[in-house]
């Protein structure tokens, strides 16, 4: 059996999900949680395999709900299929990103997949994702320009660590402003990070 843990600030909708999945022989619902908080709290306590987390609630959003829990295999299940919204999901850890028009079988079928650990995204959501990514598209040399950024070097520090002058280092944040629409080093890191060019760091 794979336990479910459902997130949703709204009982029908955990009632209706919680439904959806009893109906699967192989799948228990073990847990429901109306907050981010409160799903922190029980996920800690029940360790289900695969959490359904909307993605907007009162008092934090799922978001934030997923980058305090690495280790958790969760699907982003939400109406919104805005593309900073899948960036930011995706980045933060989520293993995959459903839509509520979801059908029960595909609802089933991808918490199995993402039990056995493998990335689930609704069609629209691919397509998007793919889409983003594409049209901000980092070189190799501009992805590790921006890594180092990311740890608190300075551009002198970054160049040599790459064993380049501190002017190509400028020219490089210079070309990735412009890719990700910026204007300082800040905003280039936590735009690359909501994209998930880049791993999470404290600036």
């Amino acid at each position: 059996m794979l336990g479910v843990m459902i997130v949703d600030d709204h009982p029908i909708v955990r009632e209706g999900l919680r439904g959806m999945l009893v109906a699967e022989a192989d799948l228990e619902v073990v847990a429901e949680a109306g907050s981010a908080d409160e799903a922190v709290a029980v996920a800690a306590r029940v360790r289900p395999d695969v959490i359904l987390m909307d993605l907007r609630m009162p008092g934090g959003d799922g978001v934030g709900a997923i980058e305090r829990l690495p280790g958790f295999r969760v699907i982003v299940l939400t109406t919104y299929a805005d593309d900073a919204d899948i960036l930011r999901a995706v980045a933060a850890g989520a293993t995959g990103y459903l839509l509520k028009d979801v059908t029960r079988a595909d609802l089933a079928g991808a918490v199995r997949d993402a039990a056995a650990g493998r990335t689930v995204l609704a069609p629209e959501v691919a397509t998007r994702l793919a889409r983003s990514r594409e049209a901000v598209a980092l070189s190799a040399r501009e992805c590790e320009v921006l890594r180092l950024v990311a740890e608190g070097l300075t551009n002198g520090e970054v160049g040599r660590r790459l064993f380049i002058g501190e002017a190509t280092v400028k020219t490089h944040l210079l070309r990735v402003y412009g890719k990700l629409g910026v204007s300082d080093r800040t905003s280039a890191v936590l735009a690359a990070m909501e994209r998930g060019l880049v791993q999470r760091h404290p600036l």
